[in-house]
C-alpha cells in the first residue's frame, strides 16, 4: 500500500492532483480543501500522505485503484473517520470535504447539524448519522490549525488535545479555547505536557 507520495506537482484538476514521480505520472484525489491549499504549489515538489481504494464493479472486471491524498495524516485520519459512518464511503465523503477538518470537526463536536447539512451530498439525517458516531473523536481535530498545527509532532497533537479539555473544564468556551491554543501553536514551541500549554498561554496573555 502507498503510504505517501512525493514529486513535482504538475496539474492540479477539479478533484485530482498529477504529481510527477521520476518517469512516472500519478493521479491522486484530493477533497476541494487540499486542493485549494495546493494551488499555490503548482510546478514544485509535494508531499501528500494517502490512502488506497479500488473503485469498480467487480461483477464487470473494471476494478481500478484510485490514491486520495492529504497534506497532513490528521486529515488523513478524519478522512478514515467519516468513512466509516454508515452511508458515507470514500467519494461521498471527499465530495463533503469542501471546508477544512477543523470546521468540520468542530461542527461535529458542538452537535451543529444545520451547518453539517450544508456540506455537498450531507443532509440532515447523514449529518444525525456522522454525529451520533463521531462526535465524542474530535476535539484533536477540532483543534487544527491550518499552517501550523499539522506540522507539530503527534506527541503535540495530544498535548494540545488535552489541554484543551482543561480549558474547558476552566470555564472557556469552545472557541476561547481554540483561540488560545492557535496563538500559542503558532509558536512553535515543543510542548511537553498540558502545564506547558496553559503556562505558555498565561504568559502571553501578559505579554
Amino acid at each position: 500500500m502507498i503510504t505517501r507520495i512525493t514529486g513535482k506537482l504538475v496539474r492540479l484538476g477539479e478533484a485530482e492532483a498529477r504529481l510527477e514521480v521520476g518517469p512516472l505520472e500519478y493521479e491522486v484525489y484530493v477533497p476541494e480543501f487540499v486542493r485549494r491549499q495546493l494551488q499555490a504549489q503548482l510546478g514544485t515538489d509535494v508531499s501528500l500522505k494517502t490512502i488506497e481504494y479500488i473503485e469498480g464493479n467487480p461483477q464487470q472486471g473494471r476494478m481500478t485503484p484510485r490514491m486520495v491524498g492529504f497534506l497532513a495524516e490528521a486529515e488523513l485520519e478524519f478522512f478514515e473517520l467519516v468513512c466509516s459512518v454508515d452511508g458515507m464511503g470514500i467519494k461521498k465523503t471527499l465530495r463533503a470535504m469542501v471546508r477544512p477538518v477543523r470546521d468540520i470537526a468542530d461542527a461535529i463536536e458542538q452537535q451543529n447539524i444545520k451547518e453539517l447539512s450544508l456540506l455537498p451530498g450531507i443532509g440532515p439525517a447523514m449529518s444525525e448519522r456522522i454525529v451520533a458516531k463521531l462526535r465524542r473523536k474530535m476535539a484533536r481535530f477540532a483543534l487544527l490549525v491550518a499552517k501550523d498545527f499539522p506540522e507539530t509532532s503527534a506527541v503535540d497533537r495530544g498535548v494540545l488535545a488535552e489541554a484543551y479539555d482543561a480549558l474547558v473544564s476552566l470555564g472557556y468556551n469552545a472557541n476561547e479555547a481554540r483561540e488560545k491554543l492557535d496563538a500559542v501553536a503558532g509558536s512553535k514551541k515543543a510542548f511537553k505536557s498540558v502545564e506547558d500549554v496553559i503556562l505558555a498561554i498565561y504568559q502571553q496573555q501578559r505579554g
